[in-house]
């Protein structure tokens, strides 16, 4: 009975490991990544609720930031510029137009991921904003002015989803590993551009944007392991049914 056992759990955790199996080594990092950004987002949420000490290094960015924002025209117009492309419509008409491009590829399970995480990530974030209900930054002469709430930044959970699609399918199809990190790196320049963007502009505090990058990967997390595996089971079950054929 205990070597019975014994066999199971050594299957299963084989199994767990195995990038052939429908539940196996994707489903293990995805679920792996889902926890820790989602725990990396409790503990920040908590301290931004309970005035911890970011909440000062929050003020005293932001003030910084917006003295130099109005002291640099070309930076802030090129910002503006940014902050701009992606805002919910831009988002929106940036995804629309990479799901055209997916489906014209034949890959049509990314263009499911990429709807599944742009639009329904922008729809969570609406939710996770009137939760926390955290006012912005508030300056006398503002660059932007906004009436939603701030926590966590709408524009750093859009950027994180749209271009972590784009990555992690780009990075599938990239012959060598210099140009997976390439790709990895430049998706993450993007978001730090974005995020950036938002804080220079006076839109969020820098605990908003970090809650935003890590509200984006656990929702990117739950949507390429979710689409994953649904691909993953499909091929098994036609191969399975190929098989019952013959």
């Amino acid at each position: 009975m205990n070597e019975s056992l014994t066999t199971r759990l050594h299957r299963f955790a084989v199994a767990r490991f195995s990038p052939q199996e429908q539940f196996g080594l994707h489903l293990t990092l995805g679920v792996l990544a889902l926890l820790l950004a989602m725990a990396g987002f409790a503990r920040l949420a908590d301290e931004v609720v309970n005035g911890a000490p970011i909440t000062a290094l929050d003020l005293r960015l932001a003030n910084w930031l917006h003295i130099h924002a109005h002291a640099s025209t070309a930076l802030r117009n090129f910002l503006l510029v940014v902050t701009e492309l992606h805002s919910t419509p831009g988002m929106l008409a940036l995804t629309a137009l990479a799901g055209w491009w997916l489906v014209r590829v034949d890959a049509r399970h990314w263009m499911l991921t990429l709807v599944a995480a742009v639009p329904g990530g922008m729809l969570l974030n609406v939710a996770m904003k009137h939760t926390f209900e955290r006012a912005r930054p508030h300056f006398d002469e503002p660059i932007l002015t906004l009436s939603t709430y701030s926590f966590p930044s709408g524009h750093t959970v859009a950027a994180t989803l749209f271009y972590g699609v784009l990555a992690c399918y780009l990075t599938r199809h990239a012959h060598s590993w210099a140009a997976r990190a390439a790709i990895v790196l430049a998706a993450c320049a993007m978001v730090l551009l974005v995020a950036g963007s938002r804080l220079y502009l006076g839109a969020h505090y820098l605990s908003d944007v970090l809650a935003g990058m890590l509200e984006g990967c656990a929702w990117l997390a739950i949507c390429v392991t979710g689409v994953s595996t649904l691909r993953r089971r499909q091929a098994a079950r036609a191969g399975r049914g190929a098989a019952s054929e013959h």
